[in-house]
């Protein structure tokens, strides 16, 4: 039977409170953008609310894929 390889994000998300917490984080802004998105009118404070959660969003990503890309890197070798 072949074993399924599992990312990294995967993994941090069954065992790192950090990525977890972000990974929560990203979700939330996400759900706050698709409320604005569907409202029939915006308003400028609106609008810049979205800018504001795209940005926090992006921010929270960034975070998350370093987080997943540090556990993806090889070991540092020693001298």
């Amino acid at each position: 039977m072949a074993s399924v390889a599992r990312s990294p994000r995967d993994i941090l998300l069954e065992t790192d409170a950090e990525y977890q917490r972000l990974a929560e984080q990203h979700s939330k802004y996400q759900t706050e953008l698709n409320r604005i998105s569907t409202s029939s009118y915006l308003s400028s404070e609106d609008l810049l609310e979205e800018i504001r959660l795209k940005k926090l969003k992006l921010h929270v990503k960034d975070e998350m894929e370093m987080l997943a890309a540090r556990l993806h890197a090889p070991p540092k070798q020693t001298q």
